[in-house]
């Protein structure tokens, strides 16, 4: 299958260096949908991460959210004595070690969209930068710094002795508007599983669809689950707030019952179809990254859920990359992609080749003829 320039990817390749488990990985090739396999630890996971961190442009949120995911934390005493419990910016790089101005790079293979990540001492520093950094810290108090360039942008961030969240952000701020950088705009991006979404997640997605041509996608996702779906609402219960998932519910009415029933009745793979229909309609002209895209659905409907994910991922310009352990997942996927040559889908199966990691990419056929032949190809 091959793409067209007017539906050209944003990332056609991907180059990741000293990023968390993954010391160097290249990948010559990126479609419009990307599946990666492999086995466990061999960084399916990372690559997502590297993408949805590219994507927010090395943002303090993007990293604090993957650290706070992940529960790496440090402890840390201060002047008084007093123990606090930071973020472990440090576990950012590779073989979670992070040496003096170590570098994480993520982007295209040429270089010509890539963001660095660097570690450096304090002392790399000028005064100014780190009594805005720091405060009334000396350096003999502190870590490293973290310093994120793209495109001429340049942000620097205090990973260590600094709980207060809010001034944080200020300083944040503050480093990149003294420095008067480009501003470079972030990217659509949404990120699935491997959990089911909050509800929480879906309720925001759903409000930028509802009454549009997407809520539509949303109601034919559910219905690869339970044809009898007719049509969807999120209610906010009045005594809501004595239940678990405060807030808005998703209620599905289905054909021949009189009462609409809640949408997690119907299972977890209506869950998830119906957030990923979503988060399509969300990720316009960007990225959306699913883990374990397999959790929850049932093999017979992994090719119509995969013809699904691949014709709105043409039709919104979004960029696709999901990971699977799931033999009928890569089976679906082969089978959707073999059936729509405007779409450019790709299999990437993950090894490790030393300290680095490869990928080895597989045609439709290739994947398809193994699968059904039992050879290991996840």
């Amino acid at each position: 299958m091959s793409g067209n320039a007017a539906h050209s990817v944003r990332l056609p390749n991907l180059s990741v260096s000293n990023f968390r488990g993954i010391r160097s990985l290249s990948i010559g090739r990126l479609g419009r949908v990307t599946l990666v396999g492999g086995r466990n630890g061999v960084g399916k996971t990372t690559i997502l991460e590297a993408v949805r961190i590219l994507a927010e442009r090395g943002s303090l949120s993007a990293l604090s959210q993957l650290l706070d995911r992940r529960e790496e934390f440090e402890s840390l005493v201060d002047r008084d004595n007093e123990k606090t419990t930071v973020l472990d910016y440090r576990s950012l790089f590779f073989d979670h070690t992070a040496e003096p101005r170590r570098t994480i790079a993520i982007g295209t293979r040429s270089g010509e969209d890539r963001l660095r990540i660097e570690l450096l001492p304090a002392l790399d520093l000028s005064p100014e930068e780190q009594e805005q950094l720091w405060g009334d810290f000396s350096t003999e108090d502190v870590l490293q710094a973290i310093k994120i360039v793209y495109r001429g942008r340049v942000t620097l961030l205090a990973p260590a002795k600094q709980s207060n969240w809010s001034r944080r952000r200020l300083i944040h701020q503050q480093l990149r508007d003294r420095a008067k950088n480009p501003d470079v705009p972030t990217v659509a991006c949404e990120s699935l599983g491997p959990g089911l979404p909050s509800n929480r997640t879906v309720t925001r997605m759903w409000d930028r669809v509802a009454l549009s041509d997407e809520e539509d996608l949303a109601i034919r996702a559910l219905r690869l689950a339970d044809p009898r779906v007719e049509r969807v609402a999120l209610v906010s219960d009045k005594d809501s707030r004595s239940f678990a998932g405060a807030g808005r519910r998703v209620l599905a009415r289905l054909q021949g019952q009189r009462r609409p029933v809640p949408l997690k009745r119907l299972g977890d793979g209506a869950v998830r179809l119906f957030a990923a229909a979503l988060a399509l309609a969300n990720s316009r002209g960007g990225f959306l990254l699913m883990d374990e895209a397999e959790n929850g659905l049932h093999y017979s409907v992994q090719t119509r859920f995969w013809n699904m994910v691949l014709r709105a991922a043409y039709e919104y310009e979004v960029q696709v990359l999901a990971t699977t352990h799931s033999r009928d997942c890569v089976k679906g996927f082969a089978r959707a992609a073999n059936g729509m040559s405007e779409v450019e889908g790709v299999y990437l199966r993950l090894e490790h080749h030393g300290e680095s990691v490869r990928a080895v990419e597989y045609s439709e056929e290739e994947i398809e003829t193994a699968a059904e032949q039992d050879i290991e190809v996840r």
